[in-house]
């Protein structure tokens, strides 16, 4: 997705990455993609990088299902 609002142009990418990698590896990968994104596109302003493992990637794996709390009316996220 890219946000071309107001001028800003903001991106922001899911990457999927082998499971087995650490946290650090997988923080690694995504500075170097936001690094190359940056670099290679001058229209671009900032990119934000999101490392999913390829076997959970995806919004569906973020979403938070209906549910209550509180007086709050049932919502999900």
């Amino acid at each position: 997705m890219i946000n071309h609002a107001q001028g800003v142009q903001d991106a922001e990418l899911n990457i999927a990455v082998n499971p087995g990698l650490s946290v650090e590896e997988g923080h690694k990968i995504a500075i170097e993609v936001r690094h190359q994104l940056l670099h290679h596109l001058d229209y671009l302003s900032n990119a934000t990088i999101h490392i999913d493992p390829v076997n959970a990637l995806g919004e569906e794996h973020h979403r938070i299902t209906e549910h209550l709390h509180g007086d709050f009316p049932a919502h999900s996220h």
